[in-house]
């Protein structure tokens, strides 16, 4: 399937994939039909994903079953009137019928919403009037379901609730639905059949720094992530690849669904309800896990454990994206296992936009170099190119090729759309800085940059540093007000379970970065917490500290 889209997948170098590797995008392109039912067709007994939960249940479907149900599901949505267009909510947590409803939404035409399963009713009524929506499909679930018949009373679109794994007064039965479905669904054709700029997906932002943004993809997206699976998650042909994510985040079509397939490689889903690093590694060695994607935080717990009990001869390649990778986990997961960590960085509003890939050498800490198709800079406040070594905001310029994948604007939002993407200039936010040899090094957020004494301080260093530290399980860096110094370096800690909080403790940690690096870095106020306060997409939200010690600076 890979071949249809590219023409070439194999490089020497990374200077050969940069220049040569392209990605062909059809006319009319639609995902469900030109992929999944395409395989389908040509092999209806290749797995196309492998599920289990926590109880111990497990399930494995075939292509030619994901055409099935997708083809029943686009039947009873289209029964109840969802037409082309139409904003339908997805909160289904890790749940296989995400996929069925997935698909059959791209098969109508309509514009789904993958959303997390935490959102409040105040959420609920923001996104539902924000974008219009029509339905939400969601688990049989109290609290979930309850919150959305209380935000339906204040969302005028909201027409249709749909509950998967049981029944309700009010809701739609999705089981009984899908049961009495047809199995053949027709592509549409004229003004109902897709093109390629119509909206595909609404992401909501998860919102580290005010309302969350609602990111626009089209239906030529998902090409774009073959890029992510195929070049930089290095996925295989019948391989079995897991990527650590809620499908309400786009994280999950970044890793659970359209690279994947189109290089040929099964998803695997683990549904569980609370994270447990020693549960995860044995899921990874039961079911022979070939390709694994993680956020940093799950492999700075993975190192905690004792990793010499798990058998990962199956393992074969391991990425890793969401935040900065600290060098300590890098080398501690090498040498327990033997695999590299390969960073790689983007955001909602594109697929992977720089990594270390399969065809260079990864240097531990660095976000790697940029992929084919984006134009990546780093440029000072006034727009104008770094020079090397410099740290500024990371940029991609549009004026030759709008890159595969990337986002069309804010929906509804053109002042925000323009703020962030005017010129032909995309502005991250994100600041780094680029060594001799191309390589992107993160600094921070652009807000999270720490200005002390005339000082320009990045968190995510002083974080490596304390991470290296065997007592610090987590940490967020942030800038906490001086009267003297503007800003001070604060860290707010979480420490393992062998260490306890005292002054000693905060003093062993400050020598520590003291002789790692410039002594003006080192934390002058170490707080000791047993949580850090995170999205509910799990990023640490340091402008929450940030604006706790704007508050309340004598506490500190």
């Amino acid at each position: 399937m890979i071949k249809k889209f590219v023409s070439k997948l194999e490089f020497e170098s990374y200077e050969e994939f940069y220049q040569n590797f392209k990605i062909n995008i059809p006319s009319c392109f639609n995902y469900a039909f030109d992929v999944v039912d395409q395989i389908a067709m040509k092999q209806p007994d290749k797995t196309a994903l492998v599920w289990c939960n926590e109880e111990g249940r497990d399930a494995v479907f075939t292509f030619q079953q994901m055409k099935t149900y997708s083809d029943k599901a686009a039947n009873v949505f289209n029964a109840l009137g969802i037409q082309k267009g139409d904003p339908v909510m997805l909160m289904l947590k890790r749940r296989y019928e995400f996929w069925f409803c997935l698909l059959a939404l791209h098969k109508i035409g309509a514009v789904c919403i993958p959303a997390t399963h935490l959102l409040t009713t105040k959420d609920l009524i923001y996104r539902n009037n924000a974008a219009d929506i029509k339905m939400i499909v969601t688990v049989n679930d109290d609290n979930i379901c309850n919150s959305v018949d209380d935000a339906q009373q204040k969302s005028s679109s909201l027409q249709f609730k749909m509950v998967v794994g049981g029944k309700r007064e009010g809701w739609i039965d999705f089981d009984g639905a899908i049961r009495e479905a047809s199995e053949k669904f027709t592509r549409p054709s004229g003004l109902m059949a897709t093109q390629n700029t119509d909206p595909l997906l609404l992401y909501f932002t998860s919102g580290t720094t005010g309302m969350p943004k609602m990111v626009k993809h089209n239906h030529t997206y998902p090409l774009g992530h073959i890029l992510t699976a195929s070049c930089w998650q290095n996925v295989t042909n019948n391989g079995l690849h897991l990527t650590v994510a809620d499908t309400g985040w786009a994280k999950a079509v970044w890793g659970k669904i359209y690279g994947q397939w189109i290089g040929g490689s099964a998803v695997f889903v683990y549904d569980y309800e609370k994270f447990d690093a020693k549960k995860l590694l044995g899921i990874i060695e039961k079911y022979h896990i070939t390709s694994f994607c993680a956020p940093p935080t799950i492999y700075r717990f993975f190192i905690k454990e004792d990793l010499s009990q798990f058998n990962f001869e199956h393992l074969e390649y391991c990425v890793i994206a969401g935040e900065p990778l600290n060098p300590e986990v890098y080398h501690q997961w090498l040498k327990a296992t033997g695999l590299r960590l390969m960073e790689g960085y983007g955001q909602t509003e594109m697929t992977v936009a720089i990594a270390n890939f399969p065809w260079m050498e990864p240097r531990p800490g660095s976000m790697g170099k940029p992929s084919p198709g984006y134009d990546i800079d780093i440029v000072d406040e006034n727009g104008v190119s770094c020079p090397v070594g410099e740290e500024g905001q990371i940029v991609i310029r549009t004026e030759k090729i709008k890159p595969a994948g990337m986002f069309d604007g804010y929906y509804r939002d053109e002042e925000l759309t323009l703020s962030n993407w005017h010129d032909n200039i995309y502005y991250t936010g994100d600041n780094a800085w680029r060594d001799e040899d191309g390589y992107y090094w993160f600094v921070g957020r652009a807000d999270d940059v720490i200005k002390s004494s005339g000082y320009r301080i990045g968190p995510f260093e002083v974080e490596s540093i304390l991470l290296e530290h065997p007592a610090v399980l987590e940490c967020a860096v942030t800038g906490a007000p001086d009267p003297i110094r503007g800003h001070v370096v604060k860290a707010t800690i979480v420490l393992t379970k062998d260490y306890t909080p005292n002054e000693a403790m905060v003093l062993e940690l400050q020598e520590h970065v003291k002789k790692t690096t410039a002594p003006y870095k080192y934390p002058r106020i170490i707080e000791f917490v047993e949580n850090l306060p995170k999205t509910i997409s799990g990023k640490i939200r340091r402008v929450q500290i940030r604006d706790q010690d704007e508050h309340d600076p004598d506490e500190n």
